[in-house]
Order: structure tokens, then C-alpha cells, then sequence
């Protein structure tokens, strides 16, 4: 069952049902339904992605998480970390209110800089162990090119797979285009050897990622998930009763 209902979701989001009954779907196919969660999203807010802003795409992201969400989490809320060059803001989307939060939320950060993904997990991961939360979760991590960092973006993740947490890179930008490169290698770093289970995948979602559908991207959103899942299960990292 999912932690909010259809119902609830018609009456504080009705653009979201949509998005919803697919997110559903998807969790179903996937031996997902029921699955209890936290679900984060990260957002690049360096200067290229001012086209992204723009044309909504980036809002229409944070919709489609706000929709996969409601099945896993019964708060309506989303954790979500924009950064840059520093992490510009740690804040939050809802259900309620969701439509144009993104605008209102970057009408008052500052200057859009470079691409610290390290920054931006680490932010996620404090969150996390602050909040007290014994669920896993989904990191939804968006960007448009890779880190300024690449050596402390590929510590941090090997130090979170000791964690609770399954990082999902989203590339917005031609899917062939070298500043990828980073985010494939990220998701082929060796297990054991780097990091104690795979706790990672990367998903390109095109030049205009809204032409992505609701169905194909919950699907390799939470494709790689359930492997995580046994997988950290396994590796005591989630506890066999949790989610």
C-alpha cells in the first residue's frame, strides 16, 4: 500500500495523479510496493543550467520525485539540496503548494557557480543521520556535467555505501557528451575493491528531459534499487526489517 493514497494526492496535488498512478506502477513491476523510504533530491545549480531552469525542467523533476515520493513516504514532503560551488540551499518541496516551488525557491539564491557534487552529498548525507531515519532511501542527484572534484565526488560515495542511501544520478544534456564520462565511471566503480555494494546508477535523460515519460523515467529511477536493496540487506547496511 502505498503511504499516501490517490485520494490524498487528487486533493493536494491533482497534476501530480498522474505522475503518481505511473510512479505506482513502476514500484509494483519492480517488487517495490509497499517499500517505506526516504527520498531526497539533489539539484545542479551551476551557471550551464540556467536553460534547464528555464524551460522547466528542473520543476518538472522535482514534480515526478514529489509523485514517486508519495508512494514511499507519508510526509508529502522532499528533502532537496541545490548547490553549486558551495551547497546554496537545503530545503524542502511539498505536495502542497508544489507547483512553481522550484522558481520560488532559486529567486532567492545568489550566483550560480560551479559543480561541487561532494558538497551537495555531503549535505544529504548529514541530513540523513539528523533526521533520525531508520528507512533507506533514494538519492535523486541531478546534474548537468561532472564535479569540479572528481576525487572527492568518488570518496564520498565510496564512504556512503556504508550507509543507507542509493545515489541516483540524473544527466540532464546530450547523453553522449564527455562530461558524463565522470557519472559512468562513478556507476562501474569496482565492488568490493572501492565501495562495499554498488550504491549507485546514472540515468541520462536527453537534451529536453521533460520528453522523458512518467513510466520510462520511475522506471530507471528505481531500476537499480531493489538490487541495492538485497545487496546492502545482505551487507547489514539496511536492517532486514527496514523498508
Amino acid at each position: 500500500m502505498a503511504a499516501i493514497s490517490l485520494r490524498k494526492v487528487e486533493e493536494t496535488a491533482p497534476a501530480l495523479a498522474g505522475p503518481y498512478r505511473s510512479a505506482g506502477v513502476c514500484l509494483r513491476k519492480h517488487g517495490l510496493d509497499g517499500l517505506r523510504a526516504a527520498v531526497y533530491l539533489v539539484v545542479d545549480h551551476s551557471g550551464s543550467m540556467r536553460p534547464y531552469y528555464r524551460d522547466g525542467s528542473v520543476q518538472a523533476l522535482a514534480d515526478r520525485v514529489l509523485g514517486l515520493s508519495a508512494h514511499l513516504d507519508d510526509d508529502g514532503r522532499v528533502p532537496v539540496v541545490f548547490f553549486s560551488t558551495d551547497v546554496d540551499a537545503v530545503t524542502d518541496i511539498a505536495l502542497e503548494g508544489h507547483e512553481g516551488s522550484v522558481e520560488r525557491i532559486v529567486s532567492e539564491l545568489g550566483h550560480m557557480g560551479r559543480t561541487s557534487y561532494h558538497l551537495a552529498m555531503d549535505a544529504v548525507i548529514d541530513h540523513y543521520l539528523d533526521s533520525g531515519a531508520t528507512d533507506p532511501a533514494l538519492v535523486v542527484f541531478q546534474t548537468d556535467g561532472g564535479p569540479s572534484d572528481r576525487r572527492a565526488a568518488e570518496r564520498y560515495l565510496c564512504k556512503a555505501a556504508k550507509l543507507p542511501l542509493f545515489w541516483q544520478f540524473v544527466g540532464f544534456g546530450d547523453p553522449g557528451s564527455r562530461q558524463f564520462d565522470f557519472l559512468r565511471a562513478l556507476d562501474e566503480l569496482a565492488v568490493p575493491g572501492r565501495r562495499i555494494v554498488d550504491n549507485a546508477g546514472f540515468l541520462p535523460a536527453g537534451a529536453d528531459p521533460r520528453r522523458v515519460s512518467d513510466a520510462e523515467l520511475y522506471d530507471r529511477l528505481v531500476g537499480e534499487f531493489p538490487r541495492w536493496l538485497a545487496a546492502a540487506r545482505t551487507a547489514g547496511i539496511v536492517g532486514a526489517g527496514r523498508g
